[in-house]
């Protein structure tokens, strides 16, 4: 069932800062962080998961049983990368029956065509915006809970424009979408313009590396927008400390200069084994002991 919390935050104006999650332990460890929302990021999940680019290989049944698990395996509310919702009216109907419906808070739904891009990257093209707002309304009908906040993507500010990105943007709001998200902005100064032409809640996507500039959380609050996902600085921490742990062992034959990582035993708790252990004291052993009498 979705979240209210999310709901209620973005009514009392309160801004959420939402990391990127990819998988079950970048899940897990996030969720103990006591962050207000976490997001399913589309192009981490599509990696870890297939090993391949988020272009459009991804299909409902992988992405909803992924986006799925980690929800249900965390605390906090979640906002998951459905796409294009992965086809027309009645693929999206689908869509947002199942996420809801696999413990997901909110759903992210874009106009691009099929098969989508990853945003920030070159060659993304649009659907007509009448096309968009009946996907919105579809979606808007579909849910069971007023919680389940839809989240309403439009890419057109990089093959069309700014104003026209924003017009999409309104049309999707008054469509019903709970949240709009104009992707790749490519200045501050748009990202205000984005701020005072759309009172809807404002997504904006902090890509380390992408289209859009890096603003402090302070910031985009003031210019009128309610929520930051930063979707790739997971999984970009990750490869890098990887590729600096493996580097390492294949140059030297041994891990014991690496330096601090996490800890096994850190590890260990994360997954829940004190859990399996106490489980174990309980049931495993009292069994045993009994068998050999």
């Amino acid at each position: 069932m979705a979240h209210p919390a999310l709901r209620q935050a973005f009514a009392q104006r309160k801004f959420i800062v939402a990391p990127g999650i990819f998988d079950m332990i970048s899940a897990k460890v996030a969720d103990g962080m006591g962050f207000d929302c976490l997001y399913g990021t589309g192009f981490g999940t599509v990696a870890s998961h297939l090993g391949v680019p988020d272009a459009g290989i991804a299909t409902y049944t992988d992405m909803v049983a992924r986006m799925g698990q980690m929800a249900r395996g965390v605390r906090t509310p979640m906002i998951a990368d459905a796409d294009t919702g992965y086809g027309g009216l009645l693929n999206v109907r689908h869509t947002v029956m199942g996420y809801e419906a696999a413990g997901i808070s909110g759903i992210q739904l874009e106009d691009q065509e099929i098969p989508k891009k990853c945003g920030h990257t070159p060659g993304r093209r649009v659907i007509p915006a009448e096309e968009m707002v009946l996907k919105i309304k579809v979606a808007a009908e579909a849910r069971v809970s007023p919680d389940f906040l839809i989240v309403a993507r439009t890419d057109a500010r990089t093959t069309l424009g700014l104003e026209e990105a924003i017009r999409r943007g309104l049309m999707f709001g008054d469509a019903g979408a709970d949240v709009v998200f104009i992707e790749s902005p490519e200045s501050e100064a748009e990202m205000r313009a984005i701020g005072k032409a759309i009172s809807k809640p404002l997504l904006a996507n902090m890509v380390e590396g992408g289209r859009t500039p890096l603003l402090p959380a302070a910031t985009l609050a003031a210019i009128g927008y309610a929520i930051a996902i930063y979707p790739a600085v997971g999984f970009l921490a990750m490869a890098a400390a990887m590729e600096r742990v493996y580097g390492h062992l294949k140059q030297h034959g041994d891990s014991i200069a690496i330096g601090e990582s996490y800890g096994f035993k850190r590890m260990t708790e994360l997954m829940g084994f004190p859990e399996v252990w106490d489980f174990d004291q309980r049931w495993a052993q009292p069994e045993a002991a009994k068998a050999a009498e």
